[in-house]
This record gives C-alpha cells, sequence and structure tokens, in this order.
C-alpha cells in the first residue's frame, strides 16, 4: 500500500486545488492573497457591475504577477534568453588562394 502525500488549499471552507508538492500549494495560495486584494482594490473603481468579472480580471492579474510588475516599472523585463549557437567554420586562407589561382 502506497502513502501518497497531497497539499490541499482550500478557501472558506472549499477546496480550491490539489498539489503534490507544499511548495506550489503555497505558491498557489499566495496567487489567490494576490487576486483577493486586487478584488477589494478593482472594488474601489466602480468600473465593475459584474463581481463575476471584477473576480476574473482579479485572478488573471495575479496569475500574471510578474507581466504586471514589468508593466507597472517596478521590475525590469527579463533579458531574452540567448540560443547557443554553432561556431563558424572557417575556411582555411591557403585553399581559398588555390581555388581563385585556378578560376585565373
Amino acid at each position: 500500500m502506497a502513502v501518497i502525500v497531497k497539499y490541499v488549499v482550500e478557501r472558506n471552507g472549499e477546496e480550491k486545488m490539489t498539489f503534490t508538492s507544499k511548495s506550489e500549494a503555497d505558491a498557489y495560495d499566495k496567487m489567490l492573497d494576490m487576486a483577493d486584494d486586487m478584488f477589494a482594490l478593482l472594488g474601489e473603481s466602480e468600473l465593475f457591475e459584474d463581481e463575476a468579472k471584477q473576480e476574473e480580471l482579479s485572478l488573471f492579474l495575479a496569475q500574471k504577477r510578474e507581466e504586471v510588475l514589468v508593466a507597472l516599472g517596478a521590475k525590469k523585463k527579463p533579458a531574452p534568453k540567448k540560443k547557443a549557437t554553432k561556431p563558424e567554420i572557417v575556411a582555411d586562407a591557403d585553399s581559398d588562394q588555390e581555388d581563385a589561382d585556378e578560376a585565373a
């Protein structure tokens, strides 16, 4: 019989998500905390009559936290990852000269 450890994120008595690692569960819980804070902030704006849309947007912004911080100027945009390039093959200068001599 196998023992399986599961981490359950719960809000107001309702299970939101189950994870196999504590770090993933903690990250998800933190994201939900941010979404709650964003929901309250968006509620102050009076832009949303529909609470479902307000909740959707707050969850989206919390999920895109890094991009939001970059857009607000609170964080620098990460540098693009450089792809490994193959070294260029340089032709032997003597063989190039011989080819030119033969052509003349």
